[in-house]
Formats: structure tokens, sequence, C-alpha cells
């Protein structure tokens, strides 16, 4: 048996003993009124600041306006909502040439929206846009297509029902100068298409290109200009424009007769990019972004078929069933692609300026 010193048990007492004295010590300084006031309570966690407003500038072709005035407050007012920040989009638009030579001199857009590939590709070929801008959105960076369409004057007294007849010497065309205009040089490609698509050779092609052309007493420099000199100014017997131009007149009560689609056609497509060097040096590159990102969404592409354009989403096509006739399509790539379909047309001394120096 172990036996304990006998002074142990009160040496242990005394040590309990001080330790409730200590734990009951502690709960009285705790509980101390003095004490409370002098603790203070932690910091609330101060609201993030919101970021500063920016400005964007979106460079578009012309026919485009109608419809980004109605998708630029849905993005605003969308981005405002998820991040707080304010945002103000401004638009320029104009002739698809015209705009793209505006960029390479300097005009600081931060997306451009353009008539087609081949005016993207010269901002990139400039180093404003990173190579690759193709894969960075849905569908080849092209949020619509559209097509070529014709006006005719009612009651169509120079019975146009196809291409070849707008190679008329009686007929007056009106169409874009496709040195200025996006939606002229799909005119172009529509026409050489509609020939070397069912066989035949490029000498047909241009046999009827330079035609039409020369049946044409004016060239306006953009699609607007041109459905304002043929719709309001009643000049011409026949217009080529985008289907888009035809419909926005029809809803608008300009153009009351039904216009034609010619097939085989061409489909258009119009891409869009984010201008790497201007987001980069304005820090608006987040922003540009989730606005070209935006023009797939359900909202826009119910905006673009609204106003005139072919939806390239699922669901944009679903809303836009009925809407737009069928039609026999070929593709630019058909044709071998922009880079070298324009360089031979549309390059210095190309099949277009041997055209225009015979039809002006």
């Amino acid at each position: 048996m172990v036996c304990f010193p006998s002074s142990l048990p009160r040496r242990l007492g005394a040590g309990l003993a001080a330790v409730a004295l200590t734990v009951t010590g502690a709960a009285s300084v705790s509980s101390s009124p003095v004490q409370a006031q002098a603790k203070k309570p932690a910091a609330a966690a101060k609201p993030a600041t919101p970021a500063k407003p920016q400005r964007l500038l979106l460079v578009s072709w012309a026919v485009t306006k109608a419809a980004y005035d109605r998708i630029i407050p849905l993005f605003t007012s969308e981005w405002k909502r998820k991040t707080g920040q304010t945002v103000t989009i401004k638009s320029s638009h104009g002739g698809s040439g015209s705009q793209t030579r505006a960029v390479l001199d300097g005009l600081d857009a931060d997306i451009v929206h353009l008539a087609m590939a081949a005016d993207v590709a010269k901002i990139q070929q400039a180093g404003l846009i990173q190579k690759g801008w193709e894969s960075r959105l849905p569908n080849n960076a092209t949020p619509v297509n559209s097509t070529v369409v014709a006006f005719t004057r009612p009651g169509n007294p120079r019975t146009i029902k196809g291409w070849k007849d707008l190679d008329n010497k009686d007929v007056d065309n009106v169409l874009a100068n496709p040195k200025t205009s996006g939606g002229a040089r799909w005119n172009y490609v529509a026409l050489w298409g509609s020939v070397t698509e069912q066989g035949g050779t490029d000498a047909a092609a241009r046999t009827l290109i330079t035609g039409v052309y020369k049946n044409a007493e004016v060239l306006p420099k953009d699609a607007r200009e041109a459905t304002d000199t043929d719709v309001k100014r009643r000049k011409g017997d026949v217009l080529l424009n985008w289907e888009t131009e035809a419909i926005l007149a029809k809803r608008s009560g300009e153009w009351t007769t039904p216009y034609k689609v010619f097939s085989p056609n061409v489909l258009t497509e119009m891409p869009a990019a984010v201008v790497d060097r201007t987001v980069d040096k304005k820090g608006t590159r987040k922003v540009a972004e989730a606005f070209a990102r935006f023009l797939y969404t359900p909202a826009a592409q119910k905006a673009f078929a609204d106003n005139g354009f072919r939806p390239v989403t699922a669901e944009g096509k679903a809303y836009a069933r009925g809407r737009f006739p069928q039609v026999t399509f070929f593709r630019i790539g058909d044709l071998g692609g922009w880079p070298s379909f324009d360089r031979k047309h549309f390059g210095k001394g190309g099949v277009w300026d041997q055209i225009f120096s015979q039809t002006r």
C-alpha cells in the first residue's frame, strides 16, 4: 500500500481552492461593466467599392444600328446588375470598308462588328487584333447571318425574276460601291457565285457583273445610302441590298412591295472581334469581351432577329422560325474564302478595278 504524506491532502485542497478562486475571478472580470465597455466590437466589413465607370466604342457597319440600339441597353443594364459597374457603349455605323479604314487610321474601337471577315483581317494584319480572333467566340466569331435580296418596283414592271435579269440595258440597278461597303461586296459575291456555283466559268461571272454595274447610274457609299436612293428618292428599277434592309424598310412602311430572294444565294457571315490594342490600352478588356459574348445570348439573338438578321444560335433560330424564306445557300468558303477572293477581286488592279474602269 502506497502512503502519501499527511500534508499532501492539505496541499491539494489548497491548490483546488486556488484554481477555483482563479476561475471565479476570471468570470468576475469578464462580466465587469467597465471591461465590457472597454472591449470594442469587431469593425463591420466595408462594402466593396464599385469599379470605375467605363466607356466602350463599338464600330460596326451601317445596317446594324437598329439592332444595336436595342442590344446595348440590354447589356449595360445586365452588367450593372451583375457587377455594379456603369458602362456606356457608344456606337459608330457606316460602310464596313470605311469603318475598317477609320479603325486603321486611329479610331479607338473596343469592339468591331464588320460586314465581312476580310475587314477584320485587315485590322489584325495591322497589329490591332491578335491572331486567332475567330476562335475566341462561337460560330467563328460570327453572331449573325444575312443574304442579298432585290427590291423591285410595284408590279415588277421590269420582270426581274433572277440574277441574269439584272444584266439588261433597260434595267437601272441600284447597289452600293464595293470599295466602301461590305454589303456591296456581298452583292458582288452573290452575283459571282450565282454563276460559278452552278457550273459557270469565271469569264461568264465577270460578264454578268460587268453588265449589272454598267446599268447602275450611281454607286452609293454604303447599304443604308443605297436604300435611301431607291426607297426614299425612288431612283432605279431594282435595288440589291441586305435582306435586313428590306425587312426594316417594310417594317417602317417605307417599302410595301414584296422583295425577292434569288436562289442560289450567298449566306453572308459578319464577324465581331475585340480590338486587343485598344482594350489593353484603356483597361476595358473584361467588359468588351463580355459584350462580345453577349451577342450570342437569347436576348441579343432575338433583338437581331427582330431587326432583320438571321440568328446563329439554336435558341435564336427557333425564335426566328418561319420569318425568313428558305434559300439554297453557298458561302464565301465555297469560293475560296475571303483572303483569296478579296485579293483577286478587290486588291489594287483586281477584277473589280478592271470592271469599274469599263463601266464608269
